[in-house]
């Protein structure tokens, strides 16, 4: 039926627009002409042109819409299928090229794969490994960088608190962390010896190691220092330059003193300390010198307001209390830090038991420091009381001055360093200082002032040690048993 029926309506689309007329065998055509069949005939003249204006305008609005909502795209596509007759000519043509480039590509992939082969040493391929190895442990490489920084730290944090007189659990425990650090890097060093930033690393860590012996040798010589400080300053001293230890550098059973240069240097560093504390007296000594000054001009006898010996005195008296204290914590430091230094009782120190190994270097073994080091106190205080002792004409006072000589040399009598007989030497040159004008009345009355001043000494002493052994504490005593000490 819809042929016939399309038949019937060509001559009306001809009249129309031959162009307009749609085909036959259009499905939508065909749909319609077949739905027309199906309508009676009123429908036709009535309805049917409703819907189908109705449907124009709903078509025309979608048209509209879509013109609307896609009318960039459509005009781009438009403009692509007007340039698409020169796009296709020029894209064979560049497919072209690189279909006659290929062989050339080939062969340039082929030598590269032949320079980079891993088959063989490449030292380009070296250097990547290594930089790709280098990113992939930064961290770590980061953290070794970091040791001499941290080293530094440790040490300067711990001299701080040193100086500070503040916790020495925490100095101790940044000597300690030094030292572990330290010994890291050695170990390091040992591990990869060719490697320049390690080498660089420990060159920094020596140098570093160095300040922190500085620190060391400075903490000896500070006034405050305690017989556990010290000990703990030998121990450090011990680890971190081994080589003043001498059980580190000799390992052979041999003569000396087994403390090595340590006791040396610990008793440099404490006479240090009583040299600086010597010289804090110095106003007092300067008035002593000027009594000095005073004598040798000739000029005391006719000074009516100036007490002859007097400002001396003073000074005397505060060196020599100073000396006593000094000398005695000194020695009886290095007693206990240095128990080895000493022979043990009962031994002999010239037939040892063990014979000793023969050694390249005559001077070898060293003898303990402290073998001369008391002698060396007592010439100081010697040469001060040659100095300033004759400034001093008051009888009482110059027998005040040489009892606490004695008692000085008592002190360190406790430690074997006795050296009260030496006083009648200091008497010798007392009397070569007044001069030999004086004649023989003066030098008896010298002579006999050391003797009396070391008579009553004794008999002080052996008081003392009634008293303290509890025995003749009811007795009565002359007035020379009653001399005070002039410490006191």
């Amino acid at each position: 039926m819809a042929d016939p029926l399309y038949e019937l309506l060509v001559p009306y689309f001809d009249t129309q627009d031959a162009q307009l007329r749609p085909s036959p065998r259009d499905a939508v055509t065909n749909t319609y002409l077949a739905r027309l069949a199906t309508l009676p005939l009123a429908a036709l003249t009535s309805s049917e042109q409703h819907l189908l204006s109705q449907s124009s305008q709903s078509v025309l609005r979608s048209l509209q819409a879509l013109s609307k909502r896609s009318h960039k795209p459509i005009i781009s596509s438009n403009d692509h299928l007007a340039h698409l007759r020169e796009t296709l000519p020029q894209l064979g043509k560049d497919a072209g090229t690189i279909q006659a480039e290929l062989p050339k590509l080939e062969t340039a992939a082929q030598k590269f794969s032949e320079k980079y082969s891993k088959s063989s040493e490449n030292a380009i391929l070296e250097r990547r490994r290594k930089a790709m190895l280098l990113s992939r442990n930064v961290d770590r490489v980061t953290d070794v960088l970091d040791l001499p920084t941290l080293l530094s730290t440790a040490i300067s944090s711990s001299t701080a608190a040193v100086q500070a007189n503040t916790s020495t659990a925490a100095s101790n425990a940044n000597y300690a962390s030094a030292l572990d650090l330290h010994a890291h890097i050695k170990r390091l060093h040992t591990l990869y010896p060719d490697s320049q930033l390690i080498s660089s690393l420990t060159a920094q860590a020596e140098q570093e190691m160095k300040t922190m012996t500085a620190n060391l040798i400075s903490s000896l010589q500070s006034q405050g220092i305690k017989l556990a400080g010290a000990m703990r300053t030998i121990g450090w001293l011990r680890r971190v330059a081994p080589e003043l230890d001498e059980s580190w550098a000799t390992k052979q059973t041999s003569f000396g003193s087994g403390e090595g240069s340590l006791g040396a240097l610990f008793l440099v560093c404490r006479l240090a300390c009583l040299e600086s504390v010597l010289a804090a007296l110095e106003p007092l000594r300067e008035l002593a010198d000027q009594e000095s000054e005073r004598r040798v001009k000739g000029a005391t006898k006719g000074d009516a307001g100036w007490a002859a010996g007097q400002q001396t005195e003073k000074y005397l008296k505060k060196y020599l209390e100073i000396f006593r204290e000094q000398s005695f914590a000194i020695i009886s430091m290095y007693k206990s830090i240095f128990p080895s230094a000493l022979p043990a009782p009962g031994s002999e120190e010239s037939a040892p038991a063990v014979k000793p190994v023969t050694q390249s270097n005559p001077l070898q073994p060293i003898p303990s420091a402290l073998a001369t080091f008391p002698l060396h106190l007592v010439e100081i205080l010697f040469d001060t009381l040659r100095i300033y002792l004759p400034n001093v004409q008051d009888h009482s006072a110059r027998d005040s001055l040489l009892t606490q000589v004695l008692y000085c040399a008592g002190s360190l009598g406790r430690l074997g360093g006795d050296f009260s007989m030496m006083i009648a030497l200091l008497e010798e040159d007392l009397r070569a200082d007044l001069g030999e004008a004086d004649g023989a009345t003066e030098e008896q009355e010298v002579e006999e002032e050391w003797v009396e001043v070391m008579k009553k000494h004794r008999v002080q002493a052996s008081r003392l040690e009634l008293l303290a052994s509890g025995v003749g504490t009811g007795r009565t005593t002359s007035p020379v048993d009653r001399t005070a000490s002039p410490l006191k």
